[in-house]
């Protein structure tokens, strides 16, 4: 087809770096002028429909809108949404297939963005942040770094099936069109935020209230809440053979135990 054969053309092109910081920052005040949620570059809200907004406008920078074309062409739409529950990653591309034995019946694709980790950084106005290997001033820019990112796995996945941004051809791309030089991120975690508001890391132990009873026990994982693990001779058997029952508890109501001397 091509459409595709055009993508894929496109992926093997090198974009001078001075090009592609010039077609990023064009997209970037076309979205400070034009769009209410990013007056501000450290945006305090957003809508699905503002990713879409920015795919649209990468595609039509750096593809001539070929993406959006092929897509429809193949009558397999692209959806965008905003997930509170994503606390690792940044973004994720997923692609949804419907068969009926050996025949395609349906195939549609979507990118999602994490509020979690964008929210919870750039608290610092001060302090650059660094997505990709390339720091960032604020979440509008890192927005569209993980808005890269996931473009390149989207057509990844639309040329060659799989996509692994850990390997040498996606990285290759997003060097090339992007500039990118590393395929994580150092956006604010649920860990990390814990740490740094509250004082509190995986493994130390911890009190709180539950249900007006006061509870003892060591902080397992931390995400948007702290898993907290109390002993009990009633809970499930954990791998070092003692048993906890699991309190899902918002990080700012544990108080952390001093260690007796």
């Amino acid at each position: 087809m091509e459409l595709l054969q055009s993508i894929k053309s496109r992926t093997q092109q090198v974009c001078p770096l001075h090009q592609t910081k010039k077609k990023s920052a064009q997209i970037y005040w076309i979205l400070r002028n034009e769009t209410q949620e990013f007056r501000s570059a450290n945006f305090r809200k957003i809508h699905e429909s503002n990713l879409a907004h920015l795919f649209e406008l990468y595609d039509a920078h750096f593809f001539d809108n070929e993406i959006t074309r092929l897509l429809r062409s193949l009558k397999q739409p692209l959806s965008f949404r905003l997930s509170g529950k994503m606390t690792r990653s940044g973004g994720t591309t997923t692609r949804e297939e419907i068969w009926q034995g050996k025949k395609l019946l349906d195939r549609k694709y979507e990118i999602a963005i994490s509020t979690t980790l964008m929210f919870q950084t750039f608290k610092d106005t001060h302090k650059t942040v660094n997505v990709t290997g390339i720091d960032c001033i604020d979440r509008l820019q890192a927005l569209q770094r993980i808005m890269e990112h996931e473009i390149i796995h989207l057509v990844e996945m639309m040329i060659w099936y799989h996509s692994d941004c850990f390997r040498k051809r996606f990285q290759s791309i997003t060097g090339r069109l992007f500039g990118h030089t590393e395929s994580t991120h150092e956006l604010t975690t649920g860990d990390e935020r814990a740490f740094q508001e509250f004082g509190i890391r995986v493994g130390q132990q911890v009190s709180f209230v539950h249900g007006g009873k006061k509870f003892r026990g060591f902080v397992n994982r931390i995400t948007k809440r702290a898993t907290v693990l109390v002993a009990t001779s009633r809970g499930e058997l954990f791998s070092d053979g003692k048993r906890y029952s699991r309190f899902y508890v918002p990080v700012q109501n544990l108080i952390p135990e001093k260690k007796s001397a």
